[in-house]
C-alpha cells in the first residue's frame, strides 16, 4: 500500500471531520448494550436514544421511573464507566 494512503480504521479513528461519526457509534453502542449493562432493568425500562449526551429511556411506570430517578447518578456514571468515556451527562425519562 502506498505511503500516502491511510487505513480506513485511522480516518475514520483521527480525522476531525469524522467526530460526529464517531460520537454517533459511541451512542448507538450504549443503546445496543443498555440490557447488558443493566440486565435487572430489562423489563423495565428501554433505552430509546442519546441526543446530545442526554440518555432518553422509556419506562414501564411511574413507579419504576421514581426509582430510576433517584439511581440516575449510578446508571451514568456505570454506562460511562463501561465505554471509559463521558458519553451520557444527564437522563430522561419517558
Amino acid at each position: 500500500m502506498p505511503k500516502d494512503f491511510k487505513s480506513l480504521q485511522e480516518v475514520l479513528g483521527k480525522e476531525k471531520a469524522f467526530e460526529k461519526v464517531r460520537t454517533a457509534a459511541k451512542e448507538y453502542e450504549v443503546l445496543e448494550k443498555f440490557s447488558e449493562i443493566f440486565p435487572d432493568l430489562k423489563k423495565v425500562a428501554d433505552a430509546v436514544k442519546i441526543e446530545k449526551g442526554v440518555l432518553f429511556l422509556k419506562v414501564e411506570n411511574s413507579v419504576w421511573k421514581s426509582e430510576l430517578k433517584f439511581r440516575q447518578t449510578t446508571i451514568i456514571e456505570k454506562i460511562n464507566k463501561k465505554f471509559n468515556e463521558a458519553i451520557v451527562k444527564t437522563i430522561r425519562f419517558i
